[in-house]
């Protein structure tokens, strides 16, 4: 069977948590920075990240790589290479957020005058105007795989505070269309 292990509030579980909606497997809430859980985590995966997905003592690490994995063994569509370009822009974006949001838990000051601070913003803004342009556009029209992707990326940042997604017209649409979904009610990080 299929063992998801995860966070609740991580964007990167919950877009897997979404793919495998309709999917039997198990999925397991960790506490991925102390006690038990960490330790659980050090001893499946060496990165210290998840998700982690477990198939019968086959553990896949990263959010990319299992879509890959379930992909094949769910006969789930390839993605095209745009759709890869896609998901390359929402996970650059993701991480960024992540960062900060680290850094703000680590009480470190947003130092603009910092490299790695100018880097990161300017990458944020850089991709969410892209994102904001493609969503215009119509490429995330379908529910598929980067759409639930960008979803949750969008519900992640609102629910952390990190950026003001609703400020792009087409990201804010989108996030709206879809966000009675049961199944997106269902892993809203809030619960």
């Amino acid at each position: 069977m299929l063992k998801l292990y995860g966070s609740n509030t991580s964007p990167f579980v919950r877009r897997l948590r979404l793919l495998l909606v309709n999917q039997q497997h198990e999925y397991i809430n960790m506490q991925i920075f102390d006690g038990a859980d960490r330790e659980l985590l050090r001893s499946l995966n060496p990165t210290l990240k998840i998700p982690m997905l477990d198939n019968d003592g086959e553990v896949i690490f990263d959010s990319r790589v299992i879509f890959r994995y379930l992909s094949d063994k769910l006969g789930l569509p390839r993605l095209s290479w745009g759709q890869e370009n896609i998901l390359t822009l929402i996970d650059s974006v993701n991480d960024a957020l992540v960062q900060a949001l680290l850094m703000q838990r680590s009480e470190v000051a947003a130092d603009t005058e910092k490299l790695i601070f100018r880097l990161q913003q300017e990458r944020i803004e850089s991709v969410f105007a892209e994102l904001e342009k493609l969503a215009g556009e119509g490429a995330f029209d379908a529910w598929d795989y980067p759409s639930i992707c960008l979803y949750c990326l969008l519900d992640w940042a609102l629910f952390r505070e990190l950026h003001n997604v609703l400020a792009y017209p087409a990201l804010a649409a989108f996030h709206a269309k879809h966000h009675a979904k049961p199944q997106v009610q269902a892993t809203d990080p809030r619960l």
